[in-house]
């Protein structure tokens, strides 16, 4: 369990720290850094086991049906990852506790940067495919929360919104390759799909599987051509920054190529797509690093060709190589952190980020200045640092491919040139920024930062030194575990060892060592770096004229189809209907089945006639709208009868009170309208006229084909049960209220959402007067308002009694919601505002609101008592003088369902009448 905790403990912090006011800042700190601390107290319980060989799980059903279950897993790649996003996130929690300004939302920072955490230790920690990806979202949204912390800044917003499309986008591509892996796997279980290489090399899903879930890597770890949005990303708090370069969302499509290499690596279309985009971004990340003038730029694009140096090791697909980019993993990880926040302090005391200001810092903070040079030195691989180590692997492991002839050696050229340029933009970071002269005209007179906002600068430079000295003491259990895992399988021989000896790396060192100096000296002397601007090619230019282009394109399709013609919607919804139905009958042909049908009753067919003529009068006559209504009353009411005729007495109930119901809308909308509709041109109607024929013809021969066919029914089932396992004899109520109550509960709560919908639309117009209904309250006949008194407590009497019958016979909550709501507006309608404003609550959201609880409570309190969600109980307690009475819980539900159809419908309809309210109409 203390791995469920490491992972649960950072949402927790966060759901604290969201409850917290930003002006405790102590306070915001110490929370946040003591759940950090806990979590990896945690993390650390299960260190010994997974040093003995072990993997940790814990698990608990999910989606059974799938085979997936809710569980985390730790094993030596997981506990790296896990140990430097906690790690790091714990000194990011102090850094920034110094970083971020007075009155700044610290509480809701640290909540952010804590559900970030949460996150991120679910990818690394995920058991199945699924949930990685479920964690692989939320990494992406809650990064955009934190790029665009600052939102009252453009490029924040900006920033926030690119990397959410980009990353979001091969999200996107991630999950389908999942799907796929899941598909030829036949599990989504981590274990299963990292045993089953073999088998899923051979499998047909293999190359596009490969594809999609490299997408996902590669924009989440910024790889060319996804690059760009990383840079943009720099208008975040430098905390953040930090966070996200050195232990977190960047790492996370490393993660994700070190995870699956044993199910993916190992061919040639592994080998080719992964380093040829390791090749690209190392390439590219390092040579735009050199002409960057903000500090976080240069930063930024050091990020991108290092995290090409690591996808570049693992596309190599040789087993060293995976050693080799597991532990530039965790020295990026250490110096990168430590640059952004030596970055962050420069910025922090001297109030600019741009290098072509900001000189001979040296002088002025010596203290940070030597803590940032080693860190750069770090990066650019100086002996005895941690970067030279990994880099030496590189180089020994790029010059390892020469059996593929003159393609072998591609990967040394670029390690070596990769190399100058990262020693050229290192160099340019620490003469630039700490020597090269006097500043110029900075906003802040520079000086050290408060003492504790250096500490964790210090930390991860003290690891730096350490890792580059004493390789074997501090890091290489860590690294045996994290590589033994990513390989899944055996190690290679390999070794830590400051000194080689003379050999062909250390001479590709020296070379990239002596000409990045080389090359920067000259291009200071000659050039003049600041004058060259390259963020044109970065990308971004791109991808805002495609976002542009697209936006554009969307919007006259919009403008095209989105005129606010309810009529033009209709007409392309009927006109996609009828060629969706006509496409199959075109290729199958619609023939009658073989069951005759059943003869009709003179009477029956005589009220058919009837609607069918009263529906063709409504189109005749539309233009004539209270006509029209009234006509259309008459076809909806031949409806209902036709359900009586086939004995369907709760449908024509509820049929025959919705027409009642609508024709009171429609007339109250009427009361908003012009008398008469505008006249149409007459190849306008014809055309309508023709495609009404071409629909509804298509739709009878579909329901004549369907009904004279055989069929196998499930009314038998329900027939059978509705009173063992419903307690009722109404087996459509009992439907509606049990065996498909889920159905019903949403169903009420798209007709709350709706009432409340209209509620919110028609509280904010004004009318005309001449058009408001019942503004004289002595106009309304007494002889209505005499028997409209009469009809409310009858009305409220057989509401209840169709309430409490509807288990057993025709009635139910919805039926009895509607009488008592038609009685209702019709005192609306006989007396006016008056009377509704003085005798009925003040707020129908109430009974809304009220009646979806009381159907919750009914599904929670099955779930309380070991039962699926709205499971049913019913009993018959026999009760003195009344004997046995039937009792059933779906009668609690019913009674939800009833008071929320009496509050939406009276809150629609009065709302739409012009009701006055609190807040007015």
């Amino acid at each position: 369990m203390t791995l469920l905790a490491a992972v649960l403990l950072p949402w927790l912090g966060a759901a604290v720290l969201f409850g917290q006011r930003n002006d405790a800042r102590d306070v915001c700190a110490w929370l946040a850094g003591a759940v950090v601390a806990l979590a990896i107290a945690a993390l650390a319980c299960s260190v010994p086991a997974v040093a003995g060989g072990d993997v940790v799980r814990v698990a608990w059903p999910w989606l059974p049906t799938l085979g997936v279950n809710f569980g985390f897993r730790l094993d030596g790649l997981a506990l790296m990852f896990a140990g430097l996003v906690l790690g790091i996130g714990l000194v990011i929690v102090l850094y920034a506790r110094y970083y971020l300004a007075e009155g700044e939302p610290i509480a809701r920072f640290y909540g952010l940067l804590l559900t970030f955490m949460g996150a991120m230790q679910g990818v690394v920690l995920a058991d199945n495919l699924i949930l990685l990806v479920v964690f692989w979202e939320l990494t992406g949204l809650s990064s955009f929360l934190l790029i665009g912390f600052w939102s009252h800044r453009a490029d924040a917003r900006q920033g926030a919104r690119m990397a959410l499309t980009i990353t979001g986008g091969g999200g996107l591509a991630l999950l389908a390759g999942v799907v796929l892996i899941g598909s030829a796997v036949g599990s989504y279980e981590l274990d299963a799909v990292l045993a089953a290489g073999p088998a899923l090399h051979a499998h047909p899903y293999y190359l596009p599987a490969l594809v999609l879930v490299l997408l996902g890597a590669f924009t989440k770890s910024a790889q060319f051509p996804f690059h760009f949005w990383l840079p943009q990303a720099m208008a975040a708090p430098t905390p953040v920054s930090a966070y996200l370069h050195s232990a977190t969302l960047v790492k996370a499509g490393v993660f994700l190529l070190a995870r699956l290499y044993p199910a993916l690596g190992g061919s040639d279309a592994w080998f080719y797509l992964v380093s040829a985009a390791g090749v690209a971004t190392l390439l590219l990340g390092a040579v735009l690093a050199l002409f960057q003038h903000d500090l976080k730029g240069l930063l930024a694009y050091s990020t991108i060709s290092h995290l090409g140096l690591v996808t570049l090791l693992f596309g190599l697909d040789r087993p060293l190589a995976v050693v080799a980019g597991v532990f530039h993993i965790i020295n990026h990880a250490t110096f990168k952190a430590s640059l952004f926040m030596a970055a962050g302090i420069i910025d922090h005391e001297c109030g600019t980020r741009d290098m072509r200001r900001l000189h001979g810092l040296y002088r002025y903070m010596p203290y940070t200045a030597t803590l940032a040079m080693t860190a750069a030195a770090a990066m650019a691989g100086v002996p005895l640092l941690n970067g030279f180590l990994s880099k030496e692997m590189f180089f020994a492991e790029a010059l390892a491919l020469g059996d593929r002839g003159w393609l072998g050696w591609v990967p040394a050229a670029v390690a070596t040139a990769a190399g100058l340029f990262s020693v050229a933009y290192s160099a340019r970071f620490i003469h630039d920024v700490f020597f090269n002269g006097e500043p110029k005209n900075l906003p802040r007179v520079p000086h050290e930062p408060p003492r504790w906002m250096k500490v964790p600068v210090e930390l991860l430079v003290l690891l730096c030194l350490l890792v580059g000295m004493l390789p074997g003491l501090t890091v290489a259990p860590l690294l045996a575990l994290a590589a033994g895992a990513a390989l899944g399988g055996e190690l290679p021989a390999y070794s830590l060892a400051v000194w080689h000896g003379l050999n062909l790396p250390l001479l590709m060192s020296v070379l990239a060592m002596v000409g990045g100096v080389a090359l920067y000296v000259g291009m200071h002397r000659w050039v003049n770096l600041h004058t060259i601007e390259l963020t044109a090619y970065s990308g971004k230019a791109a991808f805002m004229r495609l976002l542009d282009a697209v936006l554009a394109g969307s919007g006259r399709v919009t403008r095209a189809l989105d005129d606010g013609s309810q009529r033009r919607y209709l007409l392309w919804l009927l006109v996609a209907a009828v060629l969706a139905g006509a496409w199959p009958m075109w290729r199958q042909g619609l023939s009658a089945g073989p069951l005759a049908g059943q003869p009709v009753a003179p009477l029956a067919a005589s009220v058919w006639v009837l609607g069918l003529l009263a529906a063709v009068a409504t189109a005749a006559l539309h233009r004539y709208r209270v006509t029209a209504v009234i006509v259309l009353g008459v076809a909806g009411l031949v409806v209902g009868l036709a359900f009586v005729y086939l004995s369907a007495l709760d449908l024509a109930l509820t049929q025959i009170l919705v027409e009642m119901v609508s024709m009171i809308l429609l007339l109250l909308a009427l009361g908003r309208l012009p008398v008469e509709a505008p006249v149409e041109s007459r190849g306008r109607r014809l055309r309508d006229a023709a495609l009404a024929l071409v629909f509804g013809s298509g739709v009878a021969a579909m329901l004549y084909a369907v009904l004279t066919r055989p069929t196998l029914s499930i009314a038998d089932y329900f027939l059978r049960n509705a009173y063992p396992l419903g307690g009722g004899h109404n087996a459509v109520n009992v439907i509606i209220v049990d065996f498909r109550g889920f159905d019903t509960l949403g169903e009420i709560g798209v007709l709350g959402l709706a009432a409340l919908i209209i509620h919110a639309v028609m509280r904010r117009l004004r009318w005309p007067a001449r058009v408001e209904p019942g503004l004289a309250a002595d106009r309304y006949p007494l002889l209505l308002q005499l028997l409209s008194g009469l009809l409310l407590p009858l009305a409220a009497a057989v509401a209840l009694y169709l309430l409490l019958r509807g288990h057993n016979l025709p009635g139910g909550g919805f039926i009895a919601g509607l009488v008592l709501a038609l009685a209702l507006l019709v005192q609306y309608l006989a007396r006016g505002r008056a009377w509704v404003r003085d005798r009925l609550p003040e707020s129908f959201e109430q009974w809304i609101g009220g009646g979806l609880a009381l159907a919750l409570v009914t599904g929670v309190a099955a779930w309380l008592l070991g039962h699926p969600f709205l499971t049913s109980a019913s009993g018959h307690p026999v009760v003195p003088v009344l004997g046995e009475v039937p009792l059933a819980s779906a009668m609690v539900f019913d009674l939800g369902v009833f008071a929320v159809v009496v509050g939406a419908t009276l809150l629609a309809l009065v709302s739409l009448a012009g009701r006055p309210t609190r807040s007015g109409v």
